[in-house]
Parts: structure tokens; C-alpha cells; sequence
């Protein structure tokens, strides 16, 4: 039996929102059944719920919203905070992998960690009549980023994203706490207690994430901020041993930013791990081939990217968490702590 509502939109009138509530599907699938949006067919079970959630509600649809939802396209939006980062770049492959499987299109755009251009983005999709759009970034959360995101899937639209984004939709979520508890584990059982990380750029909600699962096993790290880049990683390692000598350890929140610490420690003399261990985060291919190899922890990004998408394009009911688990990487670049400073 569909799930009843007595509230209605000002005036009276009943939203689809309401309907899909009332059925236990998604704003997409009540779309589909109701406005013949997105052109795959929604199961028969699924659709007798809409279709009786509809007319115990009275809803009558909206002739421009059917007209509108019927010529939605073969587009799906992904959009990342930076393609030439291998971290966004494995995401968005898994992601079209899934999407070529339905014979849709990829889109993929820059946000540059811009939560307005995030939204504005999300607005041109929803203009263009995309088929949904997977938000790959790290979480932006508000009341105008939440209203994008329903006027999305109230037209017809369906909604996933990577990392929580506090509105409900499908998401597939990566361990990150978990993954820096992992790795602050791993280098306190190495005898590590004078730690630097170095934590990327503030605000973002993976670095919040990851620096907490860190900092719940090792209280006070000494932190510099620096970009998710190589450079960032260097500049911020020569900034950290300047400051502090004795460091023993360093963790960087990605591997981008672990490969320029290992060149800073290079520059500085040194060496890894006799006198300084250092960890990254994400197992991007370069871990392996940096000398030493780097001590990380994985993400399978591909898949995530692939799940992602999968949400997006079934017919299930949104709101769903999928999580995808971190796991430990020990390779060359973390051994006992050093005595010597």
C-alpha cells in the first residue's frame, strides 16, 4: 500500500514530490510513470505504486512538466572538482564505463572546488534536460546547493553524489575517517609520535574527514594546509620540518601531496624511512612507482565512480548509502620511528 500524506503544496495542489513520497520511489521513477520522462521502463510493481499513490492524492500532472520530462536527454552530468587530478580522473572513468552500458553520454565538468559554481552547473544540467548528474567532489552542503538539487529532480532529473551531501540523495560514500584512523594506526604502531600532515585545502569535507579519522589515534599533529598538488606537498614538507625538526613522520592527505614531500625530504637530506616516514591517501597508480614506494590507503575509485553511476540510473527509490571501504597499503616509504633528528 502506498504511504499516504496529507499535506499539500500552497493552494492545495498535490507535488510529484508528495506522490513519490507516498510510493517509496524517487522523484525520477514517479517521473517516468507519471510525465513518461527518461524512456526506460520502470517495473510494472513499481509503477502500479505511483499510479495508486497518484490517485489516492489526486495529483493531476502538469501539462509543461510532461512535455518537459518527455524530451529529457541522453546526457549525465559528472562533475568533479578537477579532471587532471587522477583521483577525480579513475572516478569519472568508472562512472562512464556504467553510463556506456546505458548508451548515454558524459559530461564532465571543472567545479575547482567552487560550491557556486557547483550549483550553477547543476542549473545549466537541469536546463539542458540531463539525465542526472553525479556530483564527484567533496561534499558542499546548504539550503541553495539543496534547492538545486530538488528543482533537479522535480524535473524529472535524478541526483547521486560521492561523500555526503545532507540532501537526501543517492550516494556512495568512501571510508575516509576510517582511512585516516588506518594510517595514524599503522605509523603510532611504528613508534611514530612526533607527526606532521599535511591536510589540503580547508572547508573541504574529505580533508575534515580524513584529519578527523587521524586525530581520533593521534592528538595534536603538527598541520600546514597546501593544495591537493605535488608542489603543494613539497612546499608544505619544507614548511613543516622548518618549523618542526623533529618530526619523524609525515602524512599527507593524498598521494599527489605525499609524492612532494618525498621530494622535499630529497632536497632536504632526508632520507625515507631511515630518518622520516611518510603515508599518502587514494593508492593512485603513482604510489607504486615513487621511490621509496609509497605507504597509502586504497580507494577503489573506479568502482566508486561505477556505483555512482549505477545509482543514478536504477529504478530503486533515492536515498540510499552505499559505502566503499578503505583499505591499510604498507609499502617502503613507513618504518620505525628514527632517533635521530
Amino acid at each position: 500500500m502506498p504511504r499516504t500524506s496529507s499535506t499539500r503544496a500552497p493552494g492545495g495542489a498535490v507535488t510529484l514530490q508528495q506522490v513519490a513520497t507516498a510510493a517509496g520511489v524517487s522523484l525520477a521513477t514517479a517521473s517516468r510513470v507519471l510525465h513518461g520522462s527518461g524512456g526506460r521502463r520502470v517495473a510494472e510493481a513499481l509503477a502500479e505504486r505511483v499510479t495508486a499513490a497518484a490517485s489516492e492524492l489526486r495529483y493531476v500532472a502538469h501539462a509543461p512538466a510532461q512535455s518537459l520530462a518527455r524530451s529529457r536527454s541522453t546526457v549525465v552530468g559528472v562533475l568533479v572538482h578537477d579532471i587532471a587530478d587522477p583521483y577525480f580522473a579513475a572516478i569519472a572513468a568508472g562512472a562512464m564505463d556504467v553510463a556506456r552500458e546505458y548508451d548515454l553520454m558524459v559530461l564532465v565538468a571543472n567545479t575547482f572546488r567552487d560550491p557556486g559554481l557547483e550549483r550553477d552547473y547543476l542549473a545549466r544540467l537541469r536546463a539542458q534536460r540531463a539525465r542526472a548528474v553525479l556530483l564527484a567532489g567533496s561534499a558542499f552542503v546548504g539550503e541553495p546547493f539543496a534547492e538545486e538539487v530538488a528543482a533537479f529532480a522535480e524535473s524529472g532529473g535524478r541526483v547521486a553524489a560521492i561523500g555526503a551531501h545532507g540532501t537526501g540523495i543517492d550516494t556512495v560514500e568512501p571510508d575516509q575517517y576510517g582511512g585516516g584512523r588506518l594510517i595514524a594506526e599503522h605509523l603510532v604502531g611504528l613508534g611514530h609520535r612526533e607527526i606532521g600532515v599535511i591536510t589540503g585545502p580547508a572547508g573541504l569535507a574529505t580533508v575534515a574527514q580524513r584529519l578527523a579519522g587521524f586525530t581520533s589515534v593521534v592528538a595534536g599533529p603538527r598541520l600546514v594546509h597546501a593544495d591537493f598538488t605535488r608542489e603543494g606537498g613539497r612546499a608544505a614538507t619544507h614548511e613543516l620540518l622548518g618549523r618542526h625538526p623533529e618530526l619523524t613522520a609525515v602524512f599527507a592527505l593524498n598521494d599527489l601531496m605525499a609524492a612532494g614531500a618525498l621530494a622535499a625530504l630529497r632536497e632536504l637530506g632526508r632520507p625515507v624511512p631511515e630518518q622520516v616516514s611518510v603515508a599518502g591517501f587514494d593508492d593512485l597508480p603513482v604510489a607504486t612507482d615513487l621511490t621509496p614506494a609509497l605507504t597509502t590507503v586504497r580507494l577503489q575509485l573506479a568502482d566508486i565512480g561505477a556505483r555512482a553511476m549505477r545509482l543514478l540510473l536504477d529504478d530503486e527509490p533515492g536515498g540510499r548509502l552505499v559505502p566503499a571501504p578503505a583499505e591499510l597499503v604498507v609499502r617502503d616509504s613507513t618504518g620505525q620511528a628514527s632517533t635521530l633528528h
